[in-house]
């Protein structure tokens, strides 16, 4: 038996969040510098590179272990139906949609893969869809995910909820676009 690299895209998103929290608790201020999105968005190159970054950065372990644990459990099975080439950049384009909605709609930087996990939670929903329908769990997840979030919204804390929705946006999008591109013709009759 032998250890295989299988989910390239996924593990090597863990390492890298993994390794830029390690070095922030060493050096401090690592995570701050290089991966929180802010919203005074001057255009400079690091502006534009944090939009995707930001994914990376945790607050603390627990930060890290909870949106990991989602995305280690999730992210391979998809990573495996999806390919890694396209997950990535499913990943790429949550990050920077969201990155440009913080910036653009609050006064907050953003910080962490949660927008991610939630895009991995409603994306998965899609994995035994059928043409011409749409899965119950995909309708369930939808509903108890935006009840949970709009409520969650009101409390005082530093998570950002419209991260989390906006990612579950991304996913529920990708699901049907990725879908729909993979559906076989129609049999001519």
């Amino acid at each position: 038996m032998r250890i295989r690299y299988n989910a390239p895209v996924i593990l090597t998103f863990t390492l890298l969040a993994t390794t830029v929290l390690i070095i922030d608790q060493i050096l401090g201020g690592f995570t701050e510098a290089f991966f929180v999105s802010y919203p005074a968005f001057s255009g400079s190159a690091l502006d534009f590179l944090r939009l995707f970054t930001h994914v990376i950065g945790h607050q603390s372990w627990l930060h890290l272990m909870s949106n990991f644990s989602f995305i280690l459990l999730i992210g391979p099975v998809l990573e495996e139906k999806y390919r890694s080439a396209a997950l990535l950049m499913m990943v790429l384009v949550t990050a920077v949609v969201t990155g440009i909605l913080n910036i653009l709609l609050f006064s907050t930087g953003l910080m962490g893969a949660s927008g991610i996990v939630f895009m991995l939670i409603l994306l998965s929903s899609f994995t035994n869809i059928r043409s011409g329908e749409i899965p119950l769990t995909f309708v369930l997840i939808v509903v108890l995910f935006l009840v949970k979030e709009f409520i969650n919204a009101f409390a005082q804390d530093n998570i950002s909820q419209f991260a989390h929705i906006i990612g579950g946006i991304c996913g529920g999008l990708f699901g049907f676009l990725f879908t729909k591109a993979k559906r076989p013709p129609e049999p001519v009759e």
